[in-house]
């Protein structure tokens, strides 16, 4: 066929039709995921509320908690049952070994994949949790810095409480120290590690690649105070000391010194304690309850940052329904 033949069919009307059409189906980008985020302080009904929504939207769960990634920590951190999922696929629970520290680089990259698997399934990924920084991680896109655990660095700094550890970070990056948790151990050692492979904990980049939809859950006050009090009842009650007695006792558990189960906070950091003969159960009880509230309330300073969360009670499954459904359409 001539060259002149070529060009004179491009001409046409529908040689040029369809030459425009695979243009811009090159050209155009694809229309980012819509992904919905149940977020709120502990004790609000979130992992309830995202199966109902994964129910009623054909939804699968992505899980944004520190502590549930670990293998061996339900009762504890509150992990949902089988019973409880209703048969709703979840993904990020009992993916790390809790003998070794699990990053938010780590479950930035498993939550991305999750989000494509379910996203390719033509479902609603719908992301649950109250951990503020997971969230952020996939809402905002942050580019994390990839820097290894340094072991030795690690033993040197574990020995250390978090009072030194806050000030060592406050002399290597105060605009890190300003804002980090600062009871956290285990945060404030990640926090230095960086610091000093990178000379300063650099500025988060963003690249955010999803269209979200951010649910928060808000009780008032007495009433979060009254859920976390029953909760840890329910939780005493159903074997929290012997879940930990368990991760402490090798070889059938998990073999975790006394110290990891400190480093991980809260009810492990605690009981641990009590284990050690170091509190007696009443000081146990008040210390968890109260670690609790302060913890809620650290929750929520860091979600008050963020305008884009719309805040409901968590009784208003109906205006929370009515406003995915504005989202998705």
């Amino acid at each position: 066929m001539s060259t002149k033949k070529i060009h004179s069919s491009l001409l046409n009307e529908e040689g040029v039709s369809q030459l425009l059409h695979r243009l811009f189906r090159e050209e155009r980008p694809s229309p980012a995921i819509k992904i919905v985020v149940i977020l709120g302080q502990t004790a609000t009904g979130k992992s309830d509320l995202a199966v109902e929504i994964a129910k009623e939207f054909s939804g699968e769960i992505i899980s944004a908690d520190s502590r549930q990634v670990y293998k061996g920590l339900d009762i504890g951190s509150g992990k949902i049952t089988k019973r409880e999922m209703r048969s709703m696929k979840h993904y990020l629970l009992d993916v790390a070994n809790p003998k070794r520290q699990f990053s938010v680089a780590q479950y930035k990259k498993l939550a991305d994949r999750a989000i494509l698997e379910i996203n390719e399934k033509n479902k609603l990924p719908i992301i649950v949790g109250g951990t503020g920084f997971y969230i952020q991680a996939i809402v905002d896109g942050l580019v994390l810095p990839e820097v290894k655990p340094n072991a030795k660095l690690r033993k040197e700094l574990e020995r250390k409480s978090p009072e030194q550890l806050f000030e060592i970070l406050k002399k290597l990056d105060k605009a890190r120290a300003k804002e980090i948790e600062k009871n956290n151990p285990r945060r404030l050692i990640r926090a230095i590690e960086v610091a000093k492979a990178l000379g300063k904990v650099p500025k988060l980049k963003t690249d955010s690649k999803y269209d979200v939809l951010q649910i928060g859950l808000k009780l008032e006050e007495k009433k979060l105070k009254d859920n976390i009090h029953k909760r840890l009842m329910a939780r005493m009650k159903k074997g929290m000391v012997k879940e930990v007695e368990k991760l402490h006792s090798p070889p059938a558990g998990g073999g975790l010194s006394w110290r990891r189960l400190e480093a991980l906070g809260l009810e492990y950091k605690n009981l641990a304690l009590y284990l050690q003969g170091k509190m007696s159960k009443a000081e146990l009880l008040t210390k968890i309850e109260t670690e609790s509230w302060q913890f809620a309330k650290r929750q929520m300073r860091w979600f008050k940052r963020d305008n884009k969360i719309k805040w409901f009670k968590p009784n208003e499954a109906k205006k929370i329904e009515k406003e995915i459904k504005k989202f998705i359409k």
